[in-house]
């Protein structure tokens, strides 16, 4: 580097860092906001391990609570939650998009091409319109959902207008945002038998896991599926067939559990499946009893809450890419092709080491995490592994164990909330950040495997 040139400090070069103490930042000055005793109802202030991991939960939109949302936080302890999932949904979509595109610019003029040319749905030379799209995809929806549910709470259920506009604004802005924070302290099992209430919801949590550049890509080239980027392409083909398969397996092995879906009318259970498959992804509502779920739920929920969404969205895990990028490699390995190839597109090897890197770095997080909750607790090692990976995954659907937990145990699951939500992003991001090209190679070794 040119000696004359400018230094750009140390922390300008690694901006996954400044996300991450971005959200740091945000997350200790809704701590402070919700320390305040007017934002809890009833005489004095939370405690310090209840405004830390409400507002980390509700910044990460994970919807985790150690207190009932609607009876302890008073109105202002609610509009705090409410504009910390605001900002962590548009502060998580917007920074993971943006990160994108410094990455497309870091790397060498091939890739960059490549990286345009198969992210057609994101300028990436625009910061301004990633900003922008942001703010009108996350108002429209919003918008949308809110009337639909204020509506349906106004003339189905016969709330106040006021009170229905409220409650509506608060769980679309929460449905979209993939936060699960509700007004209600049993979530949505009031509603299990309503698709009015429950459809908007899955629409609006599913619309926001796909992630900012899908939907962009959608809203342009809608009726074009051939023109859609690869990344448009991997994650619809994912996302959709682990929601139809985890719709599937809930409804069909719940049916007779007289605790959860053997009430219901033949045909609320099938709704009562959809509804928590897609809660699974990452919006954390539940409209049946979680803890009353059998063993087999309980694991296929932990799997689809690892996977998670689509990057650039509100949604948490790995990511759908990357489980799929890791499925297409183990196929193509298990028929001997040299290449991963998906769509007509051949993946370069790097990407498919930064998926494998992002994926095995979080089984390592969530295997430690369980450990240590598990010689802190002694709980049954299902319930542990559930609540650890719904906090890791930012879902914050809880098999009963969080409640139970002391002090320190919850704020080892606010510590994985916050890792999980910005985990994969930063790590991706650094990953990409730090390609580089060797000019040598090594003699080729073979060790066993297997």
């Amino acid at each position: 580097m040119d000696a004359s040139s400018p230094r750009r400090p140390r922390i300008m070069r690694h901006p996954a860092q400044v996300v991450a103490l971005a959200f740091a930042a945000v997350a200790s000055v809704g701590t402070v906001l919700l320390l305040i005793p007017v934002s809890r109802r009833g005489e004095g202030g939370a405690t310090l391990v209840e405004a830390l991991f409400t507002a980390i939960s509700a910044l990460c939109v994970t919807g985790h609570v150690v207190v009932d949302t609607r009876e302890h936080w008073s109105n202002v302890g609610l509009v705090v939650i409410l504009a910390l999932a605001q900002i962590g949904g548009f502060g998580i979509m917007t920074s993971a998009s943006l990160l994108g595109v410094f990455a497309s610019r870091r790397l060498g003029l091939r890739s960059r091409l490549l990286t345009a040319t198969e992210s057609r749905g994101l300028d990436l030379g625009d910061v301004r319109t990633v900003l922008l799209g942001v703010v009108r995809v996350s108002v429209a929806l919003e918008l949308l959902t809110a009337v639909v549910l204020s509506a349906r709470l106004f003339l189905g259920y016969g709330r106040p207008f006021s009170s229905a506009l409220w409650e509506g604004t608060f769980l679309a802005i929460s449905s979209f945002n993939n936060a699960g924070f509700v007004l209600r302290g049993n979530s949505m099992t009031d509603f299990v038998s309503d698709p009015w209430m429950c459809l908007p919801v899955v629409v609006a949590s599913f619309l926001g896991g796909l992630g900012f550049p899908v939907l962009l890509e959608l809203r342009r080239q809608f009726r074009l599926p051939r023109r859609w980027s690869l990344h448009t392409k991997l994650t619809l083909a994912t996302t959709v067939p682990l929601l139809v398969l985890g719709t599937l397996f809930l409804t069909v092995n719940e049916w007779h559990n007289p605790a959860t879906l053997g009430p219901l009318d033949w045909w609320a259970r099938p709704l009562a499946g959809l509804f928590q498959a897609s809660a699974t992804r990452s919006s954390g509502f539940n409209s049946v009893d979680i803890t009353q779920l059998n063993g087999g739920s309980w694991l296929v929920m932990d799997v689809l809450m690892f996977i998670g969404g689509g990057s650039a969205s509100t949604a948490g895990g790995i990511k759908v890419t990357t489980f799929a990028l890791l499925a297409v490699a183990v196929y193509a390995e298990a028929r001997g092709e040299p290449t991963v190839s998906i769509f007509a597109r051949r993946v370069p090897d790097r990407v498919v080491r930064q998926a494998l890197t992002v994926a095995l770095v979080s089984v390592a997080v969530v295997v430690v995490a369980t450990t240590l909750l598990v010689e802190m607790t002694r709980a049954p090692l299902d319930m542990v592994v559930f609540e650890v990976v719904s906090s890791f995954a930012t879902v914050g659907l809880s098999s009963g164990l969080l409640v139970q937990l002391p002090d320190s145990g919850q704020v080892i699951l606010a510590l994985l909330m916050f890792i999980g939500r910005l985990g994969p992003i930063t790590l991706g991001a650094a990953l990409a950040l730090r390609e580089r090209t060797r000019m040598y190679e090594y003699p080729e070794g073979r060790p066993i495997i297997g």
